[in-house]
């Protein structure tokens, strides 16, 4: 009896099938990131289709701004890291497309994910509001019961919440996180927010001989 006791008390939670979503502090400089925020945020003159006061680059090429030429240096090795955890590899990457968005007082980024890509990624070149924090949610359907448990005497916790706000990202911190998971960011009650996002995708992957290859 005692021995049952002890294993019932020694009762493991397995983590099963998790999503990782990497943060890097400081992957740039607050010099650097100002430097380079101040450079972008006058060549952000597309506007967002669900709030006007959200606008975007076109897309940057290599060579558009050595800022950002030398920022896609720094992501890279933390993609190599994201892909050994998502793929069971060291890959080589290609970050496929990058931009950056200008969120003023009042706006927002509607719910949203990212197609032709395998990670996507933040780097945050001003400290956003604890209101405009990025957002991650839960997709409706799927796997999950229909039934919600929802209420004052309920706790959330990492198996039930149906959103996780990603903690508070200072100036240079980067984010990456598979492009599937659908992410926002709130109505911004703080100052001007800016960002560089970007797509990226492992250029070749091999299933026992049966492979596929990406190039840009």
């Amino acid at each position: 009896m005692p021995d049952q006791v002890n294993r019932a008390q020694a009762a493991t939670v397995f983590e099963l099938f998790p999503t990782p979503v990497l943060h890097v502090p400081a992957l740039l400089t607050t010099p650097d990131a100002q430097a380079l925020a101040q450079r972008l945020v006058l060549r952000a003159a597309v506007p967002n289709s669900s709030s006007d006061k959200l606008a975007h680059t076109q897309p940057l090429a290599p060579g558009d701004d050595a800022g950002v030429d030398a920022l896609v240096s720094l992501i890279r090795p933390h993609l190599q890291r994201m892909g050994q955890l998502l793929f069971g590899q060291t890959l080589p990457w290609l970050v496929k497309d990058i931009w950056a968005n200008v969120l003023q007082t009042g706006g927002q980024q509607a719910l949203h994910n990212h197609a032709n890509c395998f990670v996507s990624g933040i780097v945050y070149l001003t400290e956003p509001d604890a209101s405009a924090r990025t957002v991650f949610a839960r997709p409706l359907g799927g796997a999950d019961f229909v039934f919600r448990n929802d209420h004052a005497g309920s706790q959330t916790n990492a198996f039930n919440a149906a959103k996780w706000i990603v903690p508070a990202p200072q100036v240079g911190d980067l984010l990456l996180f598979p492009s599937y998971l659908l992410h926002e960011v709130p109505r911004n009650q703080g100052g001007e927010r800016i960002s560089v996002a970007f797509n990226a995708i492992a250029q070749r992957l091999d299933s026992w001989g049966y492979a596929v290859s990406f190039q840009p």
